[in-house]
């Protein structure tokens, strides 16, 4: 990434501008005509030298570090989302954000809400099952959202063996490469995440199937593909999954919808009519 002088310049600029003085506990003076705070007063609050920042509303001198911009986004009162823009414009990666990765976004929620008739589930990046209607239990089965076991969907595909009598034997290996493809795309999202690590660590131990293909390195996200899954109660039935993810890209919203010209849909409805008594083992 490279710094963009120039917008970096006028964004510090009116950064600067919009923060009062008394919102940093600076007495604003019956003779000031700058508005917002002094560039003297941003550089105090931010501990750097004053060519310095300068030089930066200028659009020029050396690449400011990220732990500059750090405390510039303190000075300044920099929302996340107007930090996140600091360090791009400044040719850096955003810091992570802390994130409660267990909530369900409401907007999520929302949407799970609007389904009763399309199976549908809320995954959080490395599989966790957070939510689920009614239809999706009744055809993939229900889970414990509280387990850290019994939620992750890659857990339970290459630990039990009743996962994968839900599918096709000879759909087995590419489901197994699409779930490590897409847990190592979000592993590395993530970066040095002790929860990532140890979902890796676990699966590693438990299954040789998955040490395997971690170590091919094959990296997918997952947005679209179409399954085949053989239910117990209305036989087997193609799905075409499709993925809707959160602003965020920790949570993602799995649909699982009919074919165009398939009886998938008239199955689904029979499904919702026998109820969620019954479920597969299928994740």
């Amino acid at each position: 990434m490279t710094i963009n002088r120039r917008e970096l310049a006028d964004f510090l600029r009116r950064s600067r501008h919009r923060v009062r003085p008394q919102d940093v506990g600076l007495p604003a003076g019956p003779r000031r005509r700058t508005p917002g705070l002094r560039r003297e007063e941003v550089v105090t609050l931010a501990g750097m030298s004053t060519d310095y920042y300068i030089r930066l509303e200028q659009g020029r001198g050396p690449q400011p570090s990220p732990q500059l911009l750090a405390a510039l986004a303190q000075a300044l009162r920099l929302s996340a989302d107007e930090r996140d823009h600091l360090y791009l414009l400044a040719g850096h990666q955003p810091p992570p954000a802390a994130r409660d990765r267990e909530h369900v976004a409401p907007g999520l929620l929302h949407l799970l809400d609007q389904l009763p008739a399309t199976p549908a589930q809320v995954l959080g990046d490395l599989g966790d099952v957070l939510a689920q209607n009614e239809v999706a239990a009744a055809l993939l089965g229900g889970v414990c959202t509280v387990s850290e076991n019994g939620r992750n969907v890659v857990w339970r595909w290459f630990t039990d063996p009743a996962v994968r009598a839900a599918y096709p034997e000879e759909e087995h290996e590419y489901q197994s490469r699409l779930h490590v493809a897409d847990l190592r795309a979000a592993v590395a999202r993530r970066g040095q995440d002790a929860t990532a690590e140890r979902l890796v660590a676990r699966l590693t131990a438990a299954s040789e199937e998955f040490a395997a293909l971690w170590e091919r390195h094959e990296v997918a996200v997952r947005r679209h593909n179409r399954v085949r899954i053989l239910h117990a109660l209305i036989g087997p039935v193609d799905l075409d999954c499709q993925t809707l993810f959160a602003p965020e890209g920790d949570q993602r919203l799995v649909l699982y919808t009919p074919p165009p010209g398939s009886d998938t849909a008239d199955r689904l409805a029979l499904l919702r009519v026998v109820g969620t008594g019954q479920f597969t083992s299928a994740g």
